[in-house]
């Protein structure tokens, strides 16, 4: 018998991170008698006079919103890192150890109304939230303290986000943290030994193969990498080797938009629900160096797994082996890829 990576248990490698994820195509075929239906959604106001993000509305921390009427970024009222952290270590018997750490939290609202989400606004009003997270990357990262920028967003519930406000949060921190780390010495290790990019390579590959692509234009890529872990995962990869946001063109901007919105469509269409995910952005550290291995790209992690009401949970051997999924990369793009690119509540 021949091996086939669409009907035989199998390990795939994650260059970015050097981890392996357990793929078991042929659990497909099983019975599955657990909930598919539709979930209600919500029904929510152009403008909430309780929601702490609307405008003109006052904040958790009493402060209060200007009338802003497009898109709108504050510090974090109840910030993770703060500025003026006191500097201090602790270290016991060289097992116990921790450092103080600074920074600066911010939220961002990509538009004053309560009752949108991203797949929802025009290609125009996404643009304009990418030139705010090139104003952000760009000032926080400019401040001699801070090295990293973390341009992250958690939508849905499930994912917990305590607030269903159209938003997104920018972290930035004096060390690199645990995902920035890993992939900065694997693609950094890459570029060492073959002076290219390890994330261009791969998307030669992917553009080679057409299996996993779920959308793509003349400046970026849509694909389910791979190594995918969770169900839908979805990595956007720039064309072009750039290494942060602000050498983003006018044209990438607008490209960047367009595909943010697409893919959006998309995952709502998937289960006709406001789909939930975490995403982020990597990209170089903001230390002053070239950083010439780092490869621009924005990671979309989706919980949901056969409906609206049924997620992937990391359990068992999940937790102690190694994360483990059913459904193939290459299953999941084509699922992705072939969904209409107008968003169900438009029709």
């Amino acid at each position: 018998m021949d091996f086939n990576l669409s009907e035989h248990p199998h390990r795939r490698y994650n260059p970015l991170k050097g981890e392996y994820v357990l793929v078991s195509p042929h659990r497909t075929k099983r019975p599955w008698q657990g909930q598919v239906e539709k979930s209600e959604e919500e029904k929510r106001p152009e403008h909430d006079p309780t929601c702490y993000l609307c405008p003109g509305n006052e904040r958790a921390g009493s402060e209060k919103n200007p009338n802003y009427d497009n898109t709108f970024v504050f510090t974090n009222d109840f910030a993770a890192l703060t500025p003026d952290n006191p500097s201090g270590s602790y270290e016991e018997g060289g097992l116990l150890r921790a450092r103080s750490e600074i920074g600066i939290c911010r939220v961002m609202c990509f538009s004053p109304r309560h009752d949108l989400t991203l797949p929802e606004l025009t290609v125009a009003n996404i643009k304009k939230v990418i030139e705010l997270w090139q104003s952000e990357y760009q000032t926080l990262g400019s401040s001699p303290q801070i090295n990293h920028v973390q341009i992250f967003e958690n939508k849905g519930k499930m994912m917990g986000c305590s607030n269903p406000h159209p938003h997104g949060q920018i972290w930035s921190q004096s060390t690199l943290p645990n995902e920035a780390t890993v992939e900065g010495k694997n693609q950094g290790d890459y570029y060492q030994s073959y002076q290219r990019s390890l994330l261009a390579d791969y998307l030669t590959l992917e553009l080679e193969q057409q299996e996993r692509i779920v959308l793509e234009n003349d400046y970026f890529v849509a694909l389910v990498p791979f190594w995918a872990v969770w169900p839908y995962e979805v990595m956007i990869i720039s064309r072009r080797h750039i290494q942060n946001i602000l050498q983003f063109t006018d044209e990438d901007k607008t490209a960047y938009a367009e595909i943010l919105q697409q893919l959006t469509i998309r995952y709502d269409n998937l289960f006709e629900t406001s789909f939930p995910y975490s995403a982020g952005i990597h990209q170089a550290p903001t230390d002053g160096m070239d950083h010439l291995e780092w490869h621009f790209h924005h990671h979309f992690y989706p919980p949901l797994l056969r409906s609206a009401a049924v997620k992937k949970f990391m359990v068992g051997y999940e937790m102690l082996g190694d994360p483990q999924r059913d459904i193939t990369a290459e299953m999941a793009a084509e699922q992705l890829r072939n969904l209409p690119d107008v968003h169900y509540k438009s029709k």
